[in-house]
């Protein structure tokens, strides 16, 4: 599908996710931006909720029906999980839906009823189009399902080493999030007082959302069975991912052959940049970006590989990731509307 310019509604406008998706479809000379939709906050002043997008100021959120939202060439969902299924079947397969959500990322049925306990609304092709293989799927697309933040930051750091068979897909993955990751409604635990000056971990011992959506995109890049132990952090910070992610090493690798996997495998990815030796990703390198910055070395003491990742959750890990998704369906280069340039300090 090429069109010179193409006109996007954006349900669920109110959000972190949603205004993301606004701000970075504002520098996308490919579009314009038609219907903003909110639930509860219909008929709010969009720019009372989203004061940073001036040039959306004066817009009032309508909404979320398929009668607004219809008409449009793409539809991007930022909406509560297991509510993207009922509109996007009620949209015509002309129309572009790209679902911010998690309701079309898992293949199997069993385990998102397991994780998320509803019924299965079915999979879309998964919108990581770094992860091996991937682009092929996207192909041709009108559906689709952008990654969770966390699966995306810790796929693609430890992505490498499985597909080269450098480590046993018994992976570790310790991640620490901001909290707009958890959303833009008020809760007690993610206030001022409650966050500042405090590290917590929570979604302990398998139980996080996002772990089988890591096993399902590291099983796609090994024959073998794939296990991840995956801890969440929340960090006193407003956005940004950093995961340190580990595996034991199968036989003899060295830091340097770590390194050259790394490099091989993301040699033509504009999006993931594999930092100079004995750099560290930090979070500000890539704030506001739809970079990803990763690093990688042999613990050869404890024989294990570890590598560390970095992302701007609400770009890359979403909406960044999300208009990647678009630009794909669109037939324009994936970069078109986004940047690798972060925010420092």
């Amino acid at each position: 599908m090429h069109m010179s310019k193409v006109r996007v509604a954006i349900a669920g406008a109110s959000g972190y996710a949603g205004g993301e998706v606004a701000r970075l479809l504002l520098g996308h000379p490919g579009v314009e931006i038609g219907a903003l939709t909110g639930g509860s906050n219909a008929g709010e002043s969009f720019g009372r909720l989203q004061p940073h997008l001036v040039p959306l100021a004066d817009r009032v959120l309508e909404a979320t029906t398929v009668e607004t939202l219809a008409g449009h060439d793409v539809v991007f969902l930022g909406l509560p999980h297991g509510q993207s299924g009922e509109i996007a079947s009620a949209l015509p397969d002309s129309t572009v839906v790209i679902d911010c959500g998690a309701d079309f990322r898992l293949e199997d049925a069993a385990t998102w009823e397991e994780f998320y306990g509803s019924e299965h609304a079915g999979t879309w092709p998964y919108g990581l189009p770094e992860l091996p293989g991937q682009r092929a799927r996207l192909d041709g697309a009108s559906r689709f399902a952008v990654p969770g933040c966390y699966p995306t930051v810790s796929t693609l750091t430890i992505a490498p080493a499985v597909a080269a068979g450098l480590v046993e897909p018994d992976v570790v993955v310790v991640a620490a999030s901001g909290t707009s990751g958890a959303g833009k409604a008020a809760k007690p635990h993610l206030l001022g007082s409650e966050t500042m000056g405090n590290v917590s971990a929570y979604g302990v011992g398998g139980v996080h959302r996002h772990t089988p959506e890591i096993v399902q995109n590291l099983s796609r890049v090994t024959e073998a069975p794939v296990q991840v132990s995956f801890t969440p952090l929340l960090v006193p910070m407003p956005r940004g991912i950093l995961a340190t992610v580990s595996a034991p090493l199968a036989g003899t690798v060295t830091a340097e052959q770590a390194r050259a996997a790394y490099l091989d495998a993301y040699a033509d990815e504009q999006f993931v940049h594999v930092l100079p030796e004995g750099v560290w990703p930090q979070t500000q390198s890539v704030l506001g970006s739809n970079a990803v910055h990763v690093q990688v070395t042999v613990d050869e003491a404890a024989g294990r590989l570890v590598a560390v990742g970095v992302v701007d959750n609400l770009a890359k890990g979403t909406a960044g990731a999300a208009v990647q998704c678009m630009n794909i369906a669109l037939g324009l280069p994936e970069a078109t509307g986004l940047s690798t340039v972060g925010l420092a300090p």
